[in-house]
């Protein structure tokens, strides 16, 4: 049950990015031309996709425990560190000169479309790579520190 959740869950988002347009690279970098040809409809997809999450964790959060576990599994870090606000701008950057999130890029990649592919295959090497830069950080660090 908890993977056809999962399946369905996927599904209504993914159906939500290509109906709202937010596939379509050339539209979401309209947004981020605010001196040229400024398109604010992700702003409005963003504020729909805030509202109807205020309301989801409003809901779940009265509930004693999830539908599919036993227990609520929450982030117990809250600082702000510089892998997370790196980790951000390499996003944000990577995302205005692509036109695509990872969460838009995967209905797209249905598509079999060059871009959407390539902006894949680069999001996965970004990964590695921050893997990569963690696991040599943390070997350089002397015992004991």
């Amino acid at each position: 049950m908890r993977l056809l959740s999962a399946f369905a869950i996927g599904l209504v988002f993914g159906c939500g990015i290509l109906i709202s347009g937010m596939g379509n690279p050339a539209k979401v970098m309209n947004f981020f031309d605010v001196a040229g040809t400024w398109d604010p409809s992700l702003a409005f997809v963003m504020g729909g996709a805030l509202l109807v999450t205020a309301i989801g964790y409003r809901l779940v959060f009265k509930m004693d425990r999830p539908a599919f576990s036993s227990t609520f599994s929450l982030p117990t870090k809250q600082d702000l560190d510089v892998k997370l606000i790196g980790g951000s701008a390499i996003f944000g950057i990577g995302w205005g000169m692509t036109g695509f999130c990872p969460g838009g890029l995967v209905p797209v990649l249905g598509l079999g479309l060059g871009e959407p592919l390539l902006t894949g295959a680069a999001i996965v090497a970004g990964m590695l790579a921050a893997r990569l830069a963690t696991r040599m950080t943390i070997k350089e660090q002397p015992a004991g520190a």
